[in-house]
Order: C-alpha cells, then sequence, then structure tokens
C-alpha cells in the first residue's frame, strides 16, 4: 500500500487467470454454499460489507470482507473505499477483470467476497424484536433484496426467510438490499410454523399481509392514532404498536392458506384506484412502516 492506501500494483489485467474464475464462482449457488462467501458488487454494497467488517473488527469479532477488487477509476472517484478496505486483501483489477468476476453486464468498478452473514433464528428472537418481515415462498431474487431493503429503511428488528424462499446471496438479490443486508439481522430457511409459534410464545403478534384480509390496514392505524391521542378505550382487532411478525407471500400465489391460517389476522392494504393489487414489494413496505409509525409513537 502507498501513502493513498492504495496497493502498490499493477492491475489484475488477465480475465481468465485462476483467481478470477474463483470469484466469478461464488455467483453460482453451489460455489456459494461450498465456500460460505458471496459477491457484493458495486460501491454502496461494498462500502456496507467494509463497515460492518470494521465494526465487527473492532469488536473483537470475526470479519466479513476476505477480498475487495476495484478498478483505478474507482478508488479515484471514491478514496474513501480505499480507507475502509485498509487492513483487507484490496487489488487493482482491469474493467475486463471486474466484467469476468462480476453477475453485471456493466459492473461499478469494484467488488468484494464476502462471508455469509446471516444469524440463527434464536438469536433474533431472545434480543426482544418489536418488528419482523418474514417472506415466505418469495421467489425472485429482486422482490426479496427490496423487501429487505424496506425493513431496513422501516427500523425491522430482523428479517426472516423460510426454507422455501429465494438464497438472499444471490447476486441480483444483494445487488437489490443496496447494502441493507450488511445492516440487519437476517433469518435464512426458517420453518413458518415453527416461527410463529415461537412468536407467539414471546407475545409477538402476527400479521399476514392479504389482499383479502378481514382487517383494514388504514383503519388499524386510524385507531393506533387515536390511542396516541389519549383515547384509550378506542376498541381495535389489533395494536399495530404491539411487537409484530408480518408475513409475505410469494409474488404470484401470496400466502398459502397453511400460512395464513397460522397468522393471528389477515389484513388488507386498501387499494383506492383501480389497480387488482400492490406487488410484494410496496405491499411490504407499506406493512412495515405502518407498524414502525404506530410502535414509534407508542
Amino acid at each position: 500500500m502507498n501513502e493513498t492506501g492504495r496497493p502498490q500494483e499493477f492491475p489484475m489485467s488477465n480475465p481468465r487467470a485462476d483467481r478470477v474464475r474463483d470469484v466469478a464462482k461464488l455467483a453460482g449457488r453451489p460455489a456459494r454454499l461450498k465456500r460460505g462467501r458471496f459477491l457484493a458488487e458495486g460501491p454502496q454494497a461494498v462500502r456496507e460489507a467494509l463497515a460492518l467488517h470494521r465494526g465487527r473488527i473492532a469488536a473483537g469479532g470475526p470479519g466479513v470482507v476476505h477480498e475487495v477488487y476495484a478498478s483505478e477509476a474507482c478508488l479515484d472517484r471514491l478514496p474513501e473505499l480505499a480507507d475502509l478496505a485498509s487492513g483487507t486483501v484490496l487489488r487493482l483489477a482491469t474493467d475486463e477483470v471486474l466484467s469476468a468476476m462480476a453477475d453485471t453486464v456493466n459492473p461499478q468498478g469494484i467488488v468484494a467476497v464476502c462471508s455469509f452473514v446471516d444469524v440463527s433464528l434464536d438469536s433474533v428472537l431472545d434480543a426482544g424484536p418489536r418488528l419482523i418481515a418474514v417472506m415466505c415462498q418469495v421467489r425472485d431474487p429482486g422482490n426479496a433484496g427490496t423487501v429487505l431493503r424496506a425493513a431496513d429503511a422501516a427500523g425491522a428488528d430482523a428479517v426472516v426467510l423460510t426454507s422455501s424462499s429465494v438464497d438472499i446471496y444471490n447476486p441480483k438479490a444483494v445487488r437489490s438490499t443496496a447494502g441493507s443486508l450488511f445492516h440487519l439481522p437476517v433469518v435464512l430457511g426458517a420453518e413458518v410454523d415453527e416461527l410463529v409459534a415461537r412468536c407467539k410464545e414471546l407475545g409477538i403478534g402476527v400479521l399476514a399481509a392479504d389482499g383479502y384480509g378481514t382487517l383494514n390496514l388504514d383503519k388499524l392505524q386510524d385507531e393506533n392514532a387515536a390511542r396516541r391521542l389519549g383515547s384509550a378505550d378506542v376498541a381495535s382487532d389489533y395494536a399495530l404498536e404491539a411487537p409484530t411478525a408480518w408475513l409475505f407471500g410469494n409474488e404470484a400465489q401470496g400466502l398459502s392458506d397453511a400460512e395464513l391460517a397460522l397468522a393471528d389476522h389477515r389484513v388488507a392494504v386498501p387499494v383506492y384506484g383501480f389497480a387488482e393489487s400492490l406487488n410484494l414489494g410496496t405491499a411490504a413496505t407499506v406493512c412495515l412502516y405502518a407498524s414502525a409509525r404506530s410502535q414509534q409513537g407508542s
């Protein structure tokens, strides 16, 4: 490294080199599972991965980032990335090499090889969560990443993906989280019936986001607002300010009958226009923010 924090080396330039091929293999699930590592692509994702890495190292724990590969142009444009990568393996690479490593057609000049960051369900529930987003049979990586990003923005305590959901380490899913994958606990491979049972034991309410639900989300929010203004006697089928786990279903079919039956209530987001329904990411965002706003005011 020189005085600017840059690696003192010629950029990697052979897109067919063994190291390049090893990194590129992480775009596939078999290599990710075998090595317990995945790719973070682009400045935002790599920045958040490095921030988590430094935080864990400072706390005496294991790091997250193993290697960072970046173009000179990217480090010229964003010199703080080289500073954040101090203490990790940082190598310069040409755009051709980064294209061979990355899953995207037009890579953004930097990729990082990271360890898996998911945690156990026990660790999440033992921490006393107030808001959890649960994805049941969500198959599209872009949708999964969008829901995780929305949960992060809403201040959720954790995101849970069931055993039949997409691999959150899929490159498209990681990109869709825009760095949020490194911000909050994520549980993978959960069994929804076990999760719901555990939540109910802990007094965490379980709501199913369902377009045909009998409860209206707007009405629940109005009732919460009335209670915050001092109307303690406001009747409500469910108090949004209570600790809550939201169940979100498959993009095409929604939640199954069995999944719906596990919930305490089925809640619909009202549609005032002519759209048939909301897509998964939008519905999840509306529901999570409704709970977050209610809990913030409680």
